[in-house]
């Protein structure tokens, strides 16, 4: 078995075939910061346009819930049941918009990376998926390790951002155990607006290194090597060797064709041994002469002998015989410019063969 060709190999970049079919099989440019960072900002989003108001109804319905304990009996499950519901339809008002507004916020980061499509590859079961080695190997290679490195210098960045602005924030901490308890939600909820804000705001530089790196890795991984060029390009426009051997052949089935209309041809012009060409005539249609047959060399050679092998006139016109074989193709009538020349071969064929008779109207010729 051939093992897979080193990095160092790799040098070329990836063709438009390459990418297509990588882009097929799912494997695309994708950050994995770019939807946690949307979710962030979703967060931030909701805090800062719908948290206040929600925050003070879900206050003011706790709020109720709490100064009229009395009301709600607590002898039974059913009756903590019903209490925990009216709480969670409380919280579930408050908290369906972020939820709402999160999702659409990652779905549509994700999106903006790669357009939507199914991937067979990806959801087709496979055995090695499964294998525990397997496994280990993509958590501990080396891979796994700079995935690990990198996640643990955006936490740190992220964790220091966050602790040094808890610690400016400490002393409005402190001073929020003594205000009114109505007004606790609204500073716990400045202080998380702020935290958040930035947050978001460093984690925009990472989560762009993180777009460039993927992009650039994955651009890397998909780098070939100039044997893996050199194959596509065969399979894409063919082996010229193949190739080659194609043309030969049709050039062979089309020459075996073209000879056998030499035996029913009028006459053969020709020079000594390198043009032949054989054409045909019916003096009754009137129409001009086709030429059936061409070669050069060899074929004109094996033109000569079928001719004379079926008693077709040979006619010798060297000038004649050279122009008609460039002029025109097979099967193809002779042009008017040619008519007068080929006019007095076919009137020196007849004439030997007694016909006497112009092929050609006078006036055509």
């Amino acid at each position: 078995m051939s093992e897979k060709p080193d990095s160092s190999e790799r040098t070329e970049e990836a063709t438009p075939k390459k990418i297509e079919d990588a882009l097929k099989k799912g494997q695309t440019p994708f950050s994995r910061e770019a939807p946690a960072f949307a979710s962030l900002l979703g967060i931030l989003v909701v805090l800062g346009i719908l948290a206040a108001e929600q925050t003070r109804d879900l206050v003011a319905h706790l709020a109720l819930l709490h100064d009229n304990a009395g009301a709600y009996p607590l002898n039974d499950g059913a009756d903590a049941t019903a209490i925990f519901l009216q709480v969670y339809r409380a919280s579930a008002i408050f908290l369906l918009p972020v939820v709402i507004l999160l999702a659409i916020f990652g779905v549509v980061a994700a999106l903006a990376q790669s357009s939507p499509r199914i991937v067979a590859e990806r959801i087709r079961p496979k055995l090695e998926r499964l294998s525990a080695i397997a496994g280990a190997k993509r958590i501990f290679g080396s891979q796994g390790l700079a995935e690990f490195l990198r996640s643990l210098f955006k936490f740190a960045v992220v964790g220091a951002i966050a602790f040094s602005l808890l610690g400016s924030e400490l002393p409005t901490l402190v001073r929020a155990v003594f205000v009114d308890p109505a007004l606790l939600p609204t500073q716990i909820l400045a202080i998380a607006t702020r935290l958040l804000a930035v947050v978001c705001t460093a984690t925009i530089i990472l989560v762009a290194a993180d777009l460039v790196w993927t992009r650039i890795k994955w651009r890397r991984d998909l780098k070939m090597t100039r044997r893996e060029v050199k194959d596509e390009l065969k399979q894409s426009e063919g082996d010229p060797i193949l190739k080659a051997r194609i043309r030969s052949a049709q050039k062979d089935r089309s020459r075996r064709r073209m000879l056998t209309a030499v035996p029913q041809s009028t006459v053969v012009i020709a020079n000594p041994t390198h043009y032949a060409v054989a054409l045909s005539y019916t003096r009754d249609t009137g129409g001009a002469p086709r030429l059936v047959a061409k070669g050069m060399d060899l074929v004109a050679l094996k033109i000569r002998e079928i001719a004379e092998k079926h008693h077709v006139p040979v006619v010798e016109d060297p000038p004649l015989a050279r122009a008609l074989y460039y002029a025109v193709e097979v099967e193809r009538f002779i042009p008017e410019d040619f008519y007068r020349a080929v006019a007095q071969v076919l009137y020196h064929v007849y004439s030997r063969d007694g016909a006497g008779a112009s092929p050609f109207p006078r006036g055509s010729a």
